[in-house]
């Protein structure tokens, strides 16, 4: 038996070390089946499926890669019968349902609206007005949370309001939360219904210490690699506690200074305790990314920070020489900007969040500033043109691939996304964006076919509003702009010829082809016809005697749409989304359709399984509720076409790929640091190692907001080859001037880097 462990800063080839012991133990013939690689989320497994492609290698067909929320699903399913009736299911003799993060909460709504007609949530009476997606993200969090910590889920609204300071009606409002925690619990019981929290659990606490399940598990994966293990939860830190002394030989991967996941579970220190156990432990230092002066740039931010981080990079001297030599002038800060450069807090002593100390190897002074260009302008719109700008030049005049550049928020709005791209396409320079957070109804195509199947079925009595449609036809149309879709929509959109009732029989889109007059001039022939071409398309099915399912409606119109003339035609980002919405739809059906619906005056289960009319009128009410989207892998993948990326910095950490350019948007943004309002859970306090009862402070936020920006700095910097373009709008996206701690941070390294070039000089 050996465990490995190693750790090291991001792109010292870690993940290079691993990926060559899976080659080495298939290469010496150990079972792929007796392989396990386990990764915190799937986006972070491409360097061993890569590697389990090659067809040469014997038997890596069948080595595992999951997720440990994977292996106990694929353990629950096997032992199912076992663990069904003592787990506490209502129905042990029917298979288990498992549930995505899109129909849990499809049916945590089912499971509340009783107590929200009951008055629960009320603004009169709690203090918060939240919209109901994001209710229902803040439950499902902290059941979430809960059961990766190992506490019973009757207990998260105790947890928090022994350590959040509250006035009595915000405890109100976590005592709502609770009975809404302890409803959805007792709702999927009686169901069968596993979501993410009661998975874990069950494995937890009825899989796990069953000796013959465990002893199966352990038999079945003798070899182990673990990675990113600080992106992981304590769940897993527990499990592999116990997993990692009974493997024949294991390897543990550790990112120092990472940790970034820390929203949805991770905790960093839980995973380092597990070097504890290791017979080998081996520090790796050298990065094969980032040049010298790069590392100084993330070492500097963070010691104003408060952190001291190791500076080391492979040949260092010949990396700095030609970082130097290939470096842009450095631009300093607008000595008028409004920006005020107090001292960085000191982080509490007494904060559960504390700065692991890591030895300084390059004592030598650098000076970061040939790699690094700080660019302030007036108004948000002058920062967008100057990155575009900037961009254009990279690619245009110095030959950079679009590939290696990245523009990096902390969030990307939608207006954001949408100058940023529309520039880009001005100057015909090729973008793509991911936000994998966001909402599929929000996505411009996504929500084209959501509008079109509610044209294609009116007899659902959910046909879309004039707004819509008109950004539909826009959308699928190549070349109608919005002035003449809203004309289009207003002679051919005709909803409320007969009672809704009726909608069966009528024909709610008027033919292009009978329209007379300058209007049909003024949209064109050409739309018409295109339009015309969409309409029979639309009619034809709706005149089927069986309706298809939504994901076989969206996978066949798409086939329309993206044909030449139409909207979608060569839109590989369009593609990418409608791909996704499949996915969405045909989960939800493949999960809605086993489950009984519920009957209304006796309480009790129907027999009666739903229809497909009556799935599909469920899918599209819950989809576009604005319900956070599941996560789907081709959208982490990196595009086969060259084009610039624009994401939120933590999403592009999480990719885990270096690039030679970056540019960080809005550096006073309060973003950069400051973590999303949830007022109903709480990512630090309901964590393993935080202690019960105690009260988190103004100095603990602090702190906590400090370790948040200064992984960020660091882990960006060690992912960038060339150069760092860091711009600053003192008039924000939202009107507002901004003095965001990036900014200061900035602001005290180029300060203190001219007092360095004063006392040489």
């Amino acid at each position: 038996m050996t465990i490995t462990f190693i750790t090291g800063p991001a792109g010292v080839g870690k993940t290079g070390r691993a990926v060559e012991t899976l080659r080495g133990w298939l290469t010496n013939n150990i079972p792929a089946n007796n392989i396990l690689v386990l990764v915190p989320q799937l986006t972070l497994a491409q360097p061993y499926r890569d590697l389990l492609r090659d067809s040469q290698l014997a038997g890596a067909g069948t080595v595992d890669v999951l997720t440990m929320n994977g292996l106990a699903l694929k353990t629950i399913d096997l032992f199912w019968p076992l663990i069904a009736a003592p787990a506490g299911f209502g129905r042990p003799t029917a298979p288990p349902i498992f549930l995505s993060i899109e129909t849990a909460q499809y049916y945590l709504q089912q499971a509340i609206t009783p107590l929200l007609r009951q008055g629960y949530f009320d603004p009169n009476v709690v203090p918060l007005t939240i919209s109901l997606p994001r209710l229902m993200s803040q439950i499902l969090d902290n059941l979430n949370k809960a059961a990766l910590m190992g506490l019973p889920h009757t207990q998260v609204g105790q947890r928090l309001a022994a350590s959040v300071a509250l006035e009595p009606s915000s405890r109100v409002a976590l005592e709502h939360t609770q009975a809404c925690v302890n409803r959805f619990r007792e709702f999927c019981l009686a169901r069968n219904l596993l979501d993410f929290s009661l998975r874990i659990e069950t494995f937890d606490r009825h899989l796990w210490p069953v000796a013959g399940v465990k002893q199966f598990i352990l038999n079945r994966y003798r070899y182990l690699i673990v990675d990113n293990i600080e992106e992981d939860n304590p769940f897993a830190h527990r499990i592999l506690r116990d997993w990692l002394p009974k493997t024949a030989e294991s390897l543990v991967i550790y990112d120092e200074d990472a940790g970034y996941r820390i929203f949805l579970g991770a905790n960093w220190r839980t995973a380092h305790k597990l070097s504890d156990l290791a017979d080998e432990t081996i520090r790796l230092t050298e990065s094969h990314v980032a040049p010298p002066l790069m590392l100084e740039l993330g070492r500097r931010a963070a010691r104003i920070l408060g952190v001291e981080v190791a500076v080391q990079s492979k040949n260092p001297d010949s990396m700095e020489a030609k970082a130097k030599a290939e470096a842009k002038p450095p631009t300093t800060p607008n000595p008028q900007s409004p920006v005020t450069n107090p001292q960085s807090p000191t982080p509490n002593p007494q904060s559960p969040i504390p700065n692991p100390q890591s030895p300084i190897t390059n004592l030598q002074s650098l000076d970061p500033r040939p790699v690094m260009t700080f660019e302030q302008q007036r108004f948000y719109p002058q920062m967008i043109d100057w990155v575009v700008a900037r961009i254009a030049a990279l690619i245009k005049e110095d030959g950079v691939s679009p590939n290696e550049i990245v523009v990096l928020a902390p969030f990307v709005s939608d207006a954001l996304r949408f100058s940023f791209t529309n520039k880009m396409a001005q100057l015909g320079l090729p973008a793509r964006s991911h936000r994998p957070s966001r909402p599929l109804s929000e996505e411009p195509a996504a929500k084209t076919l959501l509008t079109l199947a509610r044209l294609a079925y009116p007899h659902w009595q959910l046909l879309p509003e004039p707004f819509d449609v008109t950004q539909a036809m826009a959308q699928s149309i190549a070349g109608l702009d919005l002035i003449r879709a809203n004309l289009l929509t207003q002679v051919i959109y005709r909803p409320h010829q007969k009672p809704l009732d009726a909608l069966a029989d009528v024909e709610i889109l008027y033919p292009f082809e009978q329209i007379e007059g300058n209007i049909r001039d003024r949209i064109s022939y050409d739309v018409g016809v295109k339009f015309d071409r969409l309409r029979t398309w639309l009619l034809d099915l709706q005149n089927q005697a069986d309706p298809p399912v939504l994901d076989h409606f969206f996978n066949r119109l798409f086939e329309l749409l993206s044909q030449p003339g139409f909207g979608f035609y060569g839109e590989q980002e369009a593609g990418e989304v409608i791909a996704n919405l499949i996915d969405s739809a045909r989960q939800f059906r493949q999960v809605a359709e086993q489950v009984p619906l519920a009957a209304g005056s006796n309480g009790q289960d129907d027999v009666r399984l739903p229809t497909i009319d009556e799935l599909n009128r469920a899918y599209l009410a819950t989809i576009e509720e604005g319900i956070a989207a599941a996560q789907y892998i081709r959208s982490w993948d990196a595009a086969p076409d060259e084009a610039v990326l624009i994401t939120p910095a933590t999403t592009f950490l999480m990719s885990n790929r270096p690039v030679d350019y970056q540019f960080w948007l809005d550096a006073g943004s309060s973003g950069w640091w400051e973590r999303i309002a949830q007022p109903l859970t709480h990512p630090y306090i309901l964590t393993e190692d935080y202690p019960a009862g105690r009260p988190w402070t103004d100095a603990d936020e602090v702190a906590a907001q400090q370790d948040r920006l200064y992984r960020l700095v660091v882990g960006l910097t060690r992912r960038c080859r060339q150069h760092v373009f860091i711009t600053n709008a003192e008039v924000g996206e939202q009107g507002y001037e901004q003095r965001g701690q990036l900014l200061i941070v900035l602001q005290q390294m180029l300060r203190q880097l001219q007092r360095e070039d004063a006392a040489n000089t």
